[in-house]
């Protein structure tokens, strides 16, 4: 699929609520991931695909099993992923790589295809007031905090894992979202650098800027957007799954 359309994705948060609660929304996102052998060259998933995720050496959180196959047969159906941590699920390891054949990537990510230079970015951290978080990101990343996680059992250390998530997303104040801002010290950097787009999820809100041939995305999510883009023939696309007639962003596009 050398000539296929390239796709991103972010915040699903998979495992965020009890099965039964986010049953529906699981197989939409599987609808979707199911759609793209044949079509797809590339899936890029910016972050926090998983409420939770953390590869202990023996053990793997079974409740992911069904997504974890469907990413396996998109790769041998050669569809090319990629995914990027978020602030969910930033210890990505090494059975998604030698095991699904995902290839894992931190932080901030240049893209190349269909002659446009992308910038990607789960989101996290990167507005100015951040630096506790920025500090803690480092502390809960550092080798030594991965090691004592893994002390934990499993059945221990992700349903305590859960629980934080919870607090993290109730924490985040969405009144706050303002895409201006983002666009000015996110995008307009990178924007300088030579990049034509920039996409970033975390936010949890649908947002496009599109300016003098640059192109800024907030990719929404998995919970209540339903949404992605799409590059196809060298232009960018938000869209829902599935798709209907009109996208209704949480914020008014620019």
């Amino acid at each position: 699929m050398a000539h296929g359309a390239v796709f991103f994705i972010s915040d699903a948060h998979l495992g965020a609520a009890p099965p039964d609660r986010e049953a529906d929304r699981t197989r939409r996102l599987h609808d979707f991931l199911n759609s793209l052998p044949g079509r797809a060259e590339a899936l890029f998933i910016v972050g926090d695909l998983f409420d939770f995720w953390f590869e202990y050496r023996d053990a793997i959180p079974r409740r992911y099993f069904e997504t974890l196959a469907l990413l396996l047969r998109l790769r041998e159906a050669g569809v090319e992923i990629t995914y990027l941590n978020g602030n969910h699920d930033f210890w990505l390891g090494a059975f998604l790589r030698d095991t699904i054949g995902v290839l894992t990537h931190h932080d901030a990510l240049p893209v190349e295809r269909q002659g446009r230079r992308i910038w990607l970015h789960h989101g996290d951290g990167l507005i100015g007031g951040d630096l506790g978080y920025r500090m803690l990101k480092r502390v809960i990343r550092h080798p030594a905090s991965i090691a004592f996680y893994r002390l934990l059992h499993p059945d221990l250390g992700i349903p305590f894992a859960h629980w934080i998530s919870h607090f993290s997303r109730e924490s985040r104040d969405e009144l706050r979202f303002d895409g201006d801002r983002l666009c000015n010290e996110i995008a307009a950097p990178r924007f300088a650098e030579g990049f034509d787009a920039v996409m970033i999820g975390h936010f949890h809100r649908t947002y496009e800027r599109r300016e003098g041939g640059r192109e800024f995305f907030v990719l929404g999510d998995w919970i209540r957007n339903f949404s992605y883009v799409a590059l196809e023939q060298g232009r960018l696309r938000l869209d829902v799954w599935p798709a209907h007639p009109a996208l209704e962003p949480a914020t008014a596009a620019r």
